[in-house]
């Protein structure tokens, strides 16, 4: 049985008697070594830490079982949060588990359906806004300093806590740090957190080295690649699709001590990944998270010689959070027959 983030890494996390220790299962994700993919980048290795294994589908269950935990520490019994989908999934998984009045702000038109199913059937309280992410989450701030409501976005320092933990898995599966992590950026919390978790096992002495980190927007909600907040952003890739990043500070610090770069790809080059992803290496994530692998590829295609280095991908969504594309934007491999034998091994056999 999976022990779950607060027990596993309890000794790294603020966690202390009185903190509630329970678990839906999340963390210990599985690390993928590409058999494919690989010989296309040309590198020593290539690992994929598919974060869609996560009991709501994403790498949020990580930071939101910690933030949550700490809210009950404190004898609070309303959560909120502002979304795209994927927290407002895991805010009210957790919130469902524990009894807690759960509040979620997402902007209209914005959030991929198999999200919103998801909060809606843990029974959320959703209010749907005629505005951005970013307008959803200012909403959601001032809900939670003018009630006894926690605010549970990765502004929360206990999220980020919580994420930190996938860089230590990835460091107790392959026993050191790898030379470069290729990152989806969207609000930014999670590139931050993996840069604090690989340098809190660095400075115990569970890796010798650190990564580069290489974050990658969608080029219609770059922000940080740009430098200016993105009033209106768009792109297939909703979970990333913000265009003022909460943790922008964070995210450039880790850019910029891990000696690595933000840069942005095009949806076309995020669908080219996320189709390749699943059709050579059987992972079906979201569009958002094949950003990783696509600024992997793009660096590939300018030049970049990767032969003697160890790359992990984060992949950080599960595909069925956002089945319409996945039907939408891959090639159909389907097809209407007669009902007789022949007409079927016509076109399988051949």
């Amino acid at each position: 049985m999976p022990q779950g983030v607060l027990t596993s890494y309890k000794q790294f996390l603020p966690i202390n008697e009185n903190t509630p220790i329970f678990s839906l299962g999340e963390g210990q994700t599985p690390l993928i070594k590409s058999r494919n993919i690989v010989k296309i980048i040309g590198c020593r290795e290539l690992y994929f830490k598919f974060e869609g294994c996560n009991p709501t589908g994403s790498f949020k269950d990580r930071g939101m079982v910690l933030a949550v935990a700490k809210a009950l520490e404190k004898g609070v019994t309303n959560i909120v949060c502002a979304s795209t989908g994927n927290t407002s999934a895991s805010a009210a998984a957790y919130g469902a588990y524990l009894g807690l009045k759960t509040t979620i702000i997402v902007p209209q038109g914005k959030v991929a359906s198999g999200k919103l199913a998801q909060a809606i059937a843990y029974g959320a309280h959703i209010a749907v806004i005629k505005g951005n992410f970013d307008s959803a989450l200012s909403i959601a701030r001032e809900l939670s300093s003018k009630h006894p409501i926690e605010l549970v976005n990765s502004i929360n320092p206990n999220r980020i806590e919580g994420q930190k933990t996938a860089a230590f898995e990835i460091v107790d599966d392959i026993k050191r740090a790898p030379e470069l992590l290729f990152i989806p950026v969207g609000n930014a919390g999670n590139i931050s957190a993996y840069w604090k978790g690989f340098k809190e096992y660095f400075e115990l002495g569970f890796s010798k080295e650190l990564p580069e980190f290489h974050g990658y927007q969608a080029a219609g909600a770059s922000p940080l690649v740009t430098g200016k907040v993105v009033e209106n952003p768009e792109t297939i890739a909703s979970a990333i699709r913000i265009g003022n990043p909460a943790s922008w500070e964070n995210a450039i610090k880790a850019r910029d001590e891990s000696g690595g770069l933000i840069q942005s790809v095009t949806d076309e080059e995020i669908i080219s990944a996320y189709q390749l992803l699943a059709s050579n290496e059987g992972i079906f994530c979201e569009p958002a998270s094949a950003a990783s692998l696509a600024g992997l590829i793009l660096e590939k295609k300018n030049g970049s010689d990767f032969h003697d280095k160890t790359i992990v991908c984060i992949v950080t969504g599960n595909g069925l959070k956002d089945p319409e594309n996945a039907i939408k934007i891959s090639p159909a491999s389907y097809g209407e027959y007669q009902n007789d034998y022949e007409s079927v091994e016509k076109v399988l056999v051949n």
